[in-house]
């Protein structure tokens, strides 16, 4: 298999990246990969690999010279390193930041995995909110027995969440 860049010699350095569900893969010959930066952690700028030369110089124009007041890392340090230095890095590099993301990613809110204890504390809140709402209603329109038996569950899912915690 031939480098993706110069088409001649053997590739020996491979990279894959997923973007919106299709992978996308490089083959790189050791001259281009050191021409790129990929072998030298310290001079590869990750943000152009990923996202394209232009994200990443969108960003840097909307940052110039700008520096995280709380750690010092600067635009340079994220492309050499594709990382920030620390939270207050989002908030100073925010500008561009959001295209960047956009380009990474599907949308701007994570959609992670949540630990199964909160994610039965979710659903139980839920179901309380509902009874509640149903108790209400049931309440209002005088079906007291309906009523009773809603007031029952609430309290069951009320021992659960104390027994839980």
């Amino acid at each position: 298999m031939n480098c993706d860049v110069c088409k001649q010699k053997p590739a020996t350095v491979f990279l894959t990246q997923i973007v919106d569900g299709k992978m996308q893969k490089v083959n790189l010959c050791e001259a281009c990969s050191k021409e790129k930066g990929v072998t030298d952690p310290t001079g590869f700028a990750l943000a152009d690999l990923l996202l394209g030369l232009g994200a990443s110089q969108e960003m840097e124009k909307s940052t110039v010279g700008a520096r995280c007041p709380a750690c010092g890392f600067s635009h340079a340090d994220f492309k050499k390193t594709g990382r920030f230095g620390c939270a207050a890095c989002y908030d100073t590099f925010a500008d561009g930041l959001e295209n960047m993301l956009k380009g990474m990613h599907k949308g701007l809110e994570h959609r992670g995995k949540v630990p199964p204890r909160l994610l039965k504390a979710k659903l139980r809140d839920e179901e309380m909110k509902k009874l509640q709402r149903e108790l209400r209603k049931a309440v209002a329109d005088e079906k007291y027995e309906a009523a009773a038996e809603l007031r029952d569950r609430i309290r069951n899912l009320e021992n659960e969440a104390h027994t839980a915690s």
